[in-house]
């Protein structure tokens, strides 16, 4: 027998989101992400992939012994959300995240680019101190 307890408020739990941007050559899989619930509870293993040009999160899921009419496996969700506008609200949060994360860390290349760059261009000497002794 079963037994469901619900929780005193159907207010949507509060949470926040980390992601890391990955870059795999030949791969699908765009960046991971952690979901922390109201500092109380953890899901890792969120997957942000690109499906068809476009964005999507995948909850972490399990290889199940079924296949489908093309004879591929069969993969189950751990966890997701119940409802569609947590659904929507929680992988609109992961996806800005991601493009957010994804952003910093181009700015931060570029800039070690120009840094690089302007290295390189610099007369040696320039630009150092020479302490004498």
């Amino acid at each position: 027998m079963e037994i469901i307890k619900e929780a005193a408020t159907s207010e949507e739990p509060g949470f926040k989101v980390n992601v890391t941007p990955l870059e795999r050559e030949g791969s699908n899989i765009l960046g991971l992400a952690r979901i922390y619930f109201e500092n109380s509870f953890v899901v890792g293993n969120v997957s942000i992939l690109n499906g068809g040009g476009k964005a999507f999160v995948a909850m972490p899921s399990y290889k199940t012994n079924q296949t489908d009419e093309k004879g591929k496996p069969r993969y189950q969700d751990v966890c997701f959300p119940v409802t569609k506008e947590f659904r929507e609200k929680l992988y609109g949060e992961i996806l800005k995240t991601y493009k957010q994360e994804k952003e910093r860390e181009e700015s931060q290349s570029k800039g070690q680019t120009e840094i690089s760059e302007r290295l390189e261009r610099e007369p040696e000497g320039k630009g150092t101190k020479q302490y004498a002794r």
